[in-house]
This record gives C-alpha cells, sequence and structure tokens, in this order.
C-alpha cells in the first residue's frame, strides 16, 4: 500500500503493513498456550488488532472459552498436547484446512516443575523438555510449510529470562528455555531468505498460574522496576516483535530490569 492508498483510508502509512492496518486484518495467528497466561494476553491483543486467532490448548473446552472473549469474528479453537508430534502435525493440518496459511505463530505453551535438580524424577524432567522445548520445534515444523506462502510471517518463541541467566531450583525448566534461545537464532538463519522473522521473548517474573504461588513483595525487591509484570506488557512486547519486519534472531528481554540483578 502506498502513501496515498494510506492516507485514503485515515491510516499513517507508517502503520500499514503491520497489525494496525486494515490490509493486515486477513492474517491468521495461532497462539499455542492461548487459552491463559500470556498467551491469553497475546490472544487478545491480536484479536483486538484485526487478526484470526486460532488458539491452541491442551483442553478444547478452555480453547473454547478464550476464543469466545475474543475481539472480532472468525476465530478457532484447536485442542492440542504440543508436546506429542502427531497430534500437533494433525492440529496444524486441520488449521490450514478449515482457516487458510499461517501469518503468525506465537509459542506461549509451557510447563515448570520447580525443584533442586537432585529431587526431580526422569519423567518431570523429560515433561519439562517435551513441552517448553520439544513442543515450540513441534510446533514451528509444522507451521513452516503454510507460512511459506505467507508474505512477511513471523514466529515468537516464549522464552523466560532464567533461560540466560539460570536460577536455583529450576535446572530443567531453565535448560528447557535455553535451548530455545539456540532453536530460534538457528531457525531464524534458516528461514530468513525466506523473509520468515523468528525472535524470542524473555519475560520475567509475570503474574500467571506460574508466579501465583511468589510473594511478589518478597521477589519485587530484585527487580529494578520494583514490580512483576503483567501478561498484558508481555503481549504488546510480543506484538513488537511480530509488526517489526527488519528484526530477526534475537532475543527481547522483558523483565522490569531483572537481568541486571541476577
Amino acid at each position: 500500500m502506498n502513501r496515498n492508498q494510506a492516507a485514503l483510508l485515515n491510516f499513517p502509512p507508517s502503520q500499514c503493513g503491520t497489525l494496525s492496518c486494515p490490509a493486515a486484518m486477513s492474517r491468521l495467528a495461532v497462539v499455542c498456550g492461548g487459552s491463559r497466561g500470556i498467551g491469553e494476553a497475546v490472544s487478545r491483543l491480536l484479536g483486538e488488532r484485526g487478526c484470526r486467532v486460532a488458539v491452541v490448548s491442551r483442553n478444547q473446552d478452555t480453547a473454547q472459552a478464550a476464543v469466545a472473549a475474543l475481539y472480532g469474528a472468525d476465530h478457532k479453537a484447536f485442542s492440542c498436547d504440543v508436546s506429542k508430534e502427531q497430534q500437533v502435525q494433525e492440529t496444524f493440518d486441520r488449521i490450514q484446512k478449515t482457516c487458510g496459511n499461517i501469518s503468525y505463530l506465537v509459542n506461549a505453551a509451557g510447563i515448570n516443575r520447580d525443584a533442586l535438580l537432585l529431587r526431580m524424577t526422569p519423567e518431570e524432567m523429560v515433561a519439562v523438555l517435551h513441552t517448553n522445548l520439544l513442543g515450540s520445534m513441534l510446533t514451528c515444523r509444522a507451521a513452516l510449510r503454510s507460512m511459506l506462502r505467507t508474505q512477511g510471517a513471523a514466529i515468537v518463541n516464549i522464552g523466560s529470562v532464567v533461560g540466560l541467566k539460570g536460577n536455583s531450583g529450576q535446572c530443567v525448566y531453565s535448560a528447557s528455555k535455553a535451548g530455545l534461545e539456540g532453536f530460534t537464532r538457528s531457525l531464524a538463519k534458516e528461514v530468513a531468505s525466506r523473509n520468515i522473522r523468528v525472535n524470542l521473548l524473555a519475560p520475567g517474573f509475570i503474574h500467571t498460574d506460574m508466579t501465583a504461588g511468589l510473594r511478589e513483595e518478597a521477589g519485587a525487591r530484585s527487580i529494578p522496576l520494583g514490580r512483576f509484570g503483567t501478561p498484558d506488557e508481555i503481549a504488546q512486547a510480543t506484538l513488537f516483535l511480530l509488526e517489526s519486519s527488519y528484526i530477526t534472531g534475537q532475543v527481547l528481554v522483558v523483565d522490569g530490569g531483572l537481568q541486571l540483578a541476577m
């Protein structure tokens, strides 16, 4: 869209080609883990910006409830365990058939099993690694063929600041999120020539189910901004990465300055 066309639609030229522009309203965004926490906030924001949103969750009912709360129409709910290869492939095949080509993929599905390494069972380790790391690998692989047909496609993987800095009691969780950084940078190199961007967002302490057991007053002392973040703040950062056409293979830390004190 050129400047004259943008002016006719009363949108600033700088916004065209982004989610803020009417030309982007038909874009399909798949949000894995999109029924709660950060994923739910991302789904809500993308719906408000005119995207069609496919919410992927382990539970069909919670996915459907998240879709029902979204602004706009043509949103869809899908149940899928992202750690299961066959389920992922079947789900993305259904998304392709019912919704069309994918423009945006956000991997926000994740679990934690916080404990000292000596107290973790191998089954708990595998569950964390398969959901947090392998799950993102499987969904990216399943989405890529569809994204190759879409101009300006983008992937945002949700990592964690502890994947960059490490944290006592979170050895396996930290490893799963650290693995996402290497995966994201490598995939960005593989698909850049096809104009698909891949970035990692690394949140700090955010008000979600995962941090529900933490006392914010105590935790906030180590955060320079003095508080936990909100899912909406992470959603805004995710939107920034989806819209930024010249950023790929990068890690965006959104932690209130926490890593400065780690």
